[in-house]
């Protein structure tokens, strides 16, 4: 039983990095290569269809993780396990701190309603988003090392 719940934590947490890896590193190089009123709806497509599913995942991996340390405790690894849960504690306290506010904003903007900042809004949340990946990709790291 412990067996599936470290497999399917790391999965789960594995998915999640590669998505975010792909919405830094792809689409939005995609959507920034866009033309201005195509670069912003897709943006704000996307704020919207992501942040609807996004805490649901980072909170469900975050739980995956705790639950995993619980009913580990006295396992080897499970050092490597609590700090991957620590670092995925504060991804979540950076997306609600300074990555959602931002999303919220521009998952509202229209070519029309967009205030004149609107791309230096969407580059902070960009140099934002690349640290939480970083963050991300070492928590599956540790899980990961964890398992070996």
């Amino acid at each position: 039983m412990v067996s599936a719940l470290e497999v399917f934590s790391t999965v789960i947490v594995g998915v999640l990095v590669g998505v975010e890896f792909s919405v830094a590193f792809i689409m939005n190089r995609i959507l920034n290569a866009l033309p201005e009123d195509s670069r912003q709806l897709g943006h704000a497509h996307g704020g919207r269809m992501l942040g609807a599913l996004m805490p649901f995942w980072y909170i469900g991996s975050l739980v995956l993780v705790v639950v995993w340390a619980l009913v580990s405790w006295h396992d080897q690894g499970v050092g490597l396990v609590i700090t991957a849960g620590v670092l995925l504690l504060l991804s979540v306290v950076m997306s609600v701190l300074l990555l959602v506010p931002i999303n919220n904003l521009n998952k509202t903007w229209t070519p029309e309603n967009r205030p004149a900042d609107w791309k230096q809004q969407l580059q902070r949340w960009e140099r934002l988003h690349y640290v939480r990946v970083a963050v991300l990709v070492a928590a599956f790291a540790l899980l990961v090392a964890s398992l070996v």
